[in-house]
């Protein structure tokens, strides 16, 4: 293997490992997150509900209560509006299309936005993030592969487009350019969501549910 080719092969292992909101979860018992509920009162901001992490073991088949229902901050400027449950409508590896049975076709996620912060809740695990491309104010949590190994990824939104970008150092906003998992809105408003890895997926995702609302996957 040519040197940048194992290059290559270092930085798709390395986005496997550390991102989060990646395939679903097997069948788990649900559980509850404890401390995850609905922080109170009226007018709060993004500053004042507490960061939300993966519960030991991931959250399960039913997505923990809303994080950020009571937040009136609005998005920021650049910010696309992805807040709802989505789910797999098309999806494509390596540009081809997904076999029948593809485990990616029961995928569902659930998106919470205020201000610059994200809520994106997907195969088991919670990414809580401000997007303002810092490492600080990035998601810091654990990996879907087994709810234990610790991940630091920034978050950004740039034109449009929100973008994870794995840190590959702890404490350091080092990152590898084309290293990233983005999701953005298409035309017809379904949510497109690439990942390098897992043989470049490609997925097209349909809004079924609004952010606050409860859902259970089946």
């Amino acid at each position: 293997m040519t040197p940048l080719g194992a290059g290559r092969g270092l930085a798709v292992l390395l986005l496997s490992v550390l991102l989060c909101g990646c395939e679903p979860a097997g069948p788990t018992a649900d559980r509850a997150a404890a401390g995850h509920g609905v922080a109170r009162g009226a007018g709060l901001t993004a500053d004042d509900i507490p960061i939300a992490h993966t519960p030991p073991g991931g959250y399960g088949r039913s997505f923990p209560p809303p994080v950020l229902a009571a937040c009136a901050e609005p998005l920021v400027k650049g910010a696309p509006d992805l807040r709802g449950v989505w789910k797999t409508l098309r999806a494509e590896r390596g540009g081809r299309p997904a076999p029948a049975g593809d485990r990616i076709y029961d995928y569902v996620e659930r998106i919470e936005q205020c201000g610059d912060r994200i809520e994106d809740m997907g195969g088991g695990t919670i990414c809580d993030a401000r997007a303002d491309g810092t490492l600080k104010h990035g998601d810091h949590d654990v990996s879907y592969r087994d709810y234990k190994t610790p991940i630091h990824v920034i978050a950004s939104y740039e034109r449009g487009v929100f973008v994870l970008r794995p840190a590959l150092i702890p404490g350091l906003a080092l990152t590898l350019p084309g290293l990233k998992v983005t999701r953005r809105l298409d035309s017809e408003g379904h949510m497109i969501w690439t990942r390098p890895d897992m043989g470049g997926l490609r997925v097209t995702l349909a809004r079924i549910a609004g952010p606050n609302d409860a859902y259970t996957r089946r």
